[in-house]
């Protein structure tokens, strides 16, 4: 791309800016295990929600939401708008538990609710998870957006923005990743609402369409003219015009989106963390609601601009659909704000990436070191925790070269949890909603899905054909990822009710404050306190989200 020196000099006066301002409020000489891996609890729920918005929001998102927007349409947007409903599961129904029992991480309720070797099988999921999906594939988004706008190789700006992420982190923890989000949200939300201003105003300049009805009507045409399979509509048909399924379609995302939006908002460590350091209960549960109202905002300042660009720059940018942002930065941003818009992209990166990091840190100390040696001092939990981060940054890096293997960025990062997140939602939501949920079942859910879901991995990935050529194995691994969620999450929900009730019933005593007494109870619990209750803002944000289904 054809950058100023004056956008060079703002994305570097940027990103140092944000470290220092990193290191400034996070880093304490002698800090403890609370401050460096949940800031303390002290967080309220505003700083609580933008903190859930960034850690999912990096460039990844960027990228492939627009992305996503050229090469499929509006039904991309599923996967914001679903994040809404799974932050109201995470406030109503997760986060009472989560704070009531005081946790640092999230094996830690599993080891309470089913069994020590329960924590150690999960927790060492959620270190490779941030390893693959957070640190690893946004290092691979990151270093593209680098060689676009720099020229920098990719192997070269992997290490670069790792090195950047991993400086503030490290020393500045949780507090660090969490204030600067505030800063970040501001500038990545303006950014991305100017870039649809422009492409919007370009789209009537150039095309002479000013309303959404008349932008619909010009990508179907346009889709049809030129044989792509583009929705202009969020729900999508279920059959394509050459009669296969659309991997987005409406059945699609009913069937596997919950599967993996339960299993990232509700249950990941480097999402929730951000609910674990809530001051107050009430501020973990409004944080998480908060977190499902912003998530409403990137279907139209993110989805909604790679759409225009399908109508505007179809031409330029062809099959290459991953360069759909940078084509509407380099054509609709003046210089300045290109630099500010792309120094926002590369510091959302390195907001997931710490995020991710922060929690790996966590995880290492206290989920290992202190269930091996419970007396280490803290002193000595903090350091094992950064020297952790190192480690598995390195490994990040040497992992994040493979992202060009998938069709897109935003594909990788959905198919990759399919090797473990159907099992973490079914241990989940049976150990809060079933009594009879066993430790055995647990065991024997997430070690069922790790086969089969390494074993899908494979097939998907692998470039030279091995067990592909069966035929059956080769049509299974065709049906859209979507799909194979929702059958892997039946399989495993077989696994987990069969062996449960083939095992003894965990004792009452054992499970108690741990399960809700019964499917309901979550909204029947205590009075409702005006409007602020987490309970009437999930209602609205619900109804919000069935008028916006309505109308797009």
């Amino acid at each position: 791309m054809n950058v100023s020196t004056l956008d060079i000099g703002i994305i570097i006066g940027y990103l140092v800016a944000i470290i220092a301002l990193g290191i400034i409020v996070g880093f304490r000489k002698n800090t403890t295990s609370s401050q460096l891996f949940l800031s303390g609890r002290s967080m309220t729920w505003p700083v609580i929600g933008i903190s859930l918005f960034c850690a999912n929001i990096s460039s990844i998102h960027l990228v492939g939401l627009a992305a996503g927007g050229f090469g499929d349409g509006m039904p991309v947007g599923n996967f914001e708008w679903g994040a809404s409903f799974c932050l109201i599961i995470l406030g109503l129904v997760f986060a009472p538990f989560y704070f009531r029992t005081k946790l640092s991480t999230l094996p830690e309720y599993v080891e309470k609710r089913y069994s020590p070797t329960t924590r150690t099988i999960l927790g060492i999921i959620f270190i490779l998870s941030a390893l693959l999906v957070h640190i690893g594939i946004s290092l691979y988004a990151g270093a593209v957006l680098m060689e676009k706008f720099f020229g920098i190789g990719v192997i070269t700006a992997i290490v670069l923005m790792a090195g950047l992420s991993a400086v503030y982190t490290i020393l500045g923890g949780l507090r660090a990743v969490m204030i600067t989000n505030l800063v970040q949200v501001v500038i990545l939300l303006a950014g991305a609402i100017t870039l649809t201003y422009l492409a919007w105003q370009a789209l009537g300049e150039q095309k002479g369409i000013t309303t959404y009805t008349e932008l619909k009507q010009a990508v179907s045409s346009l889709s049809a003219a030129r044989g792509d399979n583009i929705s202009p509509t969020v729900l999508q048909g279920i059959w394509n015009e050459d009669g296969g399924l659309n991997k987005y379609s409406w059945l699609c995302v009913l069937v596997g989106y919950p599967i993996l939006g339960i299993w990232y908002w509700c249950t990941d460590q480097t999402i929730v963390q951000n609910v674990l350091a809530a001051k107050t209960e009430k501020d973990g549960r409004d944080g998480a609601i908060f977190g499902g109202f912003l998530k409403i905002l990137p279907v139209f300042c993110m989805v909604l601009p790679g759409m225009i660009a399908y109508v505007l720059y179809h031409d330029e940018i062809g099959s290459a659909k991953n360069d759909t942002l940078m084509v509407l930065m380099e054509k609709l941003l003046q210089p300045g704000f290109l630099g500010l818009f792309a120094a926002g992209l590369l510091a959302a990166l390195m907001s997931t990436v710490a995020a991710a990091l922060n929690s790996i840190a966590t995880l290492a100390s206290t989920d290992v070191l202190k269930r091996l040696r419970p007396d280490t001092p803290d002193k000595t939990l903090v350091w094992f925790g950064r020297i952790s981060a190192i480690v598995v940054v390195l490994l990040a890096m040497a992992w994040s070269t493979q992202g060009g293997k998938f069709a897109s960025i935003f594909d990788a990062i959905n198919q990759i949890p399919m090797m473990f997140a159907p099992a973490i939602t079914t241990i989940f939501l049976g150990g809060v909603f079933w009594k009879r949920g066993t430790k055995q079942a647990a065991i024997a859910t997430m070690v069922f899905n790790i086969v089969v879901g390494v074993l899908y991995m494979t097939a998907v990935l692998v470039d030279d054909p091995i067990f592909t050529e069966t035929q059956w194995v080769a049509d299974f691994v065709a049906i859209p990822f979507m799909l194979v969620g929702g059958i892997f999450f039946a399989l495993c929900l077989a696994t987990y009710i069969i062996t449960s009730l083939a095992t003894p019933p965990p004792a009452e005593a054992n499970i108690k404050g741990l399960v809700w007494d019964t499917p309901l109870a979550f909204l029947k619990e205590g009075k409702i306190k005006g409007i602020t209750d987490p309970r009437i803002m999930a209602l609205i944000l619900l109804i919000l989200m069935a008028f916006l289904y309505y109308v797009m």
